[in-house]
């Protein structure tokens, strides 16, 4: 019996210091040339937290509006405002970067954080009133320190500094005095992934309705590794993160395939609910600082602000099957192997139609696909076009190559079975994943039969192989079933009156 995805939850971040200050193009600009225009330019082009939440993308990212409805808005959307639009949304939140701080201080369990009293004391009131943040979680933030003592981390001991405003409010110590994977720029790093996974997960357990302590297991799928000398990459961001977010019955690890992770890990927790070896798995991740400002230049050489200012992070629920949420279909799986080959018909192919064929389906045979979900407001102006768009091209030129229409309908096609993008490009976070939450809600309306979640990867990256990677599976309704099968009211209460009968005869019988 397949296991069902119970709930999502899509969280975003404000953080327009970290552009700056954390974000790979700007530090690099940083050291190569010091004294760049582009660096003096960038804190002109950075949006408020006010921007950011009227931020059409944005806004359809935690819930608040559907794909659908932002296809309907003309692009470039960077220069327009969406009415009514919400700090908070059905799937999540956008939160603002001071309240953030004190999550990450929350979130630090060695004491690498240090946060300046007055920003503490001028912000933790709004944190404590998240509805989100329960008790253990505030119960967790410090008082503070003086500003003398972070500037002394700072300017004497290699620390990383926390800015707001523009001005030092914190800073993340490192944790080793020689290690370079426990310094403070690898320990800002990661602390902000786990703080942002945090946040994700609590959503996640509310938006799904169970308990905390039902989680038996926790997937972490995010971009970062945290170890030491020893084992640079050793893990364990999900078990970490659950600590914090309170799932006080989970154990956990880690899964790391680049933009592909998140596929690969809802298909391994889906397997093993289905297994039997857990009954509640989650998926999450949080985002990344390094991909802060990625594309800033090309952003600022058009007069556009830097649009990827805020961290991603979501969470997937994997249950038992409750007779009612949609299913994951491991028996339809996609997938780019070893001898797949790197040409992008290939790379489809075996994304897409491997699976498809598995049970006699055609590339129509599914409603959506959900493949690199990319903001093409980032993308574009960047030079590397729109990215959903060129995949949907891909699937529809396969699907007239094998005969299942004609080159005429691509555009057709492209519509009906494909979306506009409105991820941020935080490199995992796009990939698929953003329209499970979607996904659940329409196919429990009757609008989607069957939806394919498609992970892609380069795994080049990392300089260990020149092969690309990938996995898909496809979400589809419910069978009406439960891990106890399938059950007819009327035969219970057949079956119960039944029972009452035989029990009372057995009273009788004794009786006499």
């Amino acid at each position: 019996m397949n296991s069902v995805i119970k709930g999502t939850s899509y969280v975003l971040v404000h953080t327009p210091d970290m552009v700056l200050h954390n974000g790979t193009t700007q530090t690099t600009e940083r050291i190569v040339n010091p004294e760049s225009e582009y660096l003096k330019e960038v804190p002109k082009h950075l949006r408020s937290f006010e921007d950011a939440v009227n931020y059409y993308p944005n806004q359809t990212y935690i819930g608040n509006l559907h794909p659908d409805e932002l296809r309907e808005v003309e692009l470039p959307w960077y220069n327009k405002t969406m009415d009514g639009a919400k700090r908070y949304g059905k799937f999540g939140e956008i939160m603002p970067q001071e309240e953030f701080l004190l999550l990450v201080q929350a979130s630090d369990m060695f004491e690498v954080v240090r946060l300046e009293k007055g920003f503490v004391e001028s912000h933790k009131e709004a944190f404590m009133a998240n509805p989100i943040i329960s008790e253990d979680i505030s119960a967790r933030i410090h008082e503070g320190v003086e500003l003398s003592e972070i500037e002394n981390f700072v300017n004497n001991e290699d620390a990383e500094g926390l800015y707001h405003d523009g001005k030092l409010v914190g800073c993340v110590k490192r944790a080793h005095d020689i290690d370079s994977n426990l310094s403070a720029h690898v320990m800002h790093e990661n602390l902000m992934s786990k703080a942002s996974s945090v946040l994700a997960l609590l959503y996640a357990v509310k938006n799904a309705g169970i308990r905390k302590e039902d989680v038996d297991y926790v997937v972490d799928c995010a971009e970062e590794a945290c170890g030491d000398m020893n084992q640079r990459g050793g893990g364990n961001f999900a078990k970490a993160a659950a600590e914090v977010a309170g799932l006080v019955n989970a154990t956990g690890s880690d899964l790391r395939g680049f933009c592909a992770a998140p596929t690969h890990a809802v298909i391994e927790a889906a397997a093993l609910v289905k297994s039997g070896a857990y009954k509640t798995v989650i998926v999450t991740s949080g985002g990344c600082t390094a991909k802060l400002g990625m594309n800033g230049k090309d952003h600022l050489k058009k007069e556009i602000p830097i649009l990827e200012d805020c961290l991603g992070g979501f969470a997937v629920v994997i249950t038992e099957n409750d007779g009612v949420s949609p299913e994951v279909n491991l028996d339809l799986l996609g997938r780019h192997s070893v001898g797949t080959g790197s040409a992008p018909q290939a790379v489809m192919t075996g994304l897409v139609i491997s699976g498809l064929e598995k049970g006699g389906l055609k590339i129509l045979d599914v409603d959506k696909y959900s493949p690199e979900m990319q903001n093409p407001d980032i993308t574009v102006p960047a030079g590397a076009g729109d990215v959903p768009l060129a995949n949907y091209k891909m699937i529809g030129a396969l699907a007239a190559k094998r005969g299942e229409m004609t080159p005429k309908d691509l555009n057709d096609f492209v519509k009906n079975h494909g979306m506009i993008g409105w991820a941020p490009t935080q490199g995992h976070i796009p990939s698929g994943v953003p329209y499970i939450g979607f996904g659940i809600e329409d196919i429990k309306a009757g609008k989607v039969n069957k939806a394919m979640i498609i992970g892609k990867g380069s795994l080049f990256l990392g300089r260990m192989t020149n092969l690309f990677d990938g996995v898909s599976f496809i979400m589809q309704p419910n069978s009406g079933e439960t891990e106890g099968g399938s059950f007819d009211k009327a035969e219970v209460k057949q079956l119960i009156a039944e029972a009452l009968k035989d029990f009372a005869q057995s009273m009788l019988e004794k009786a006499e």
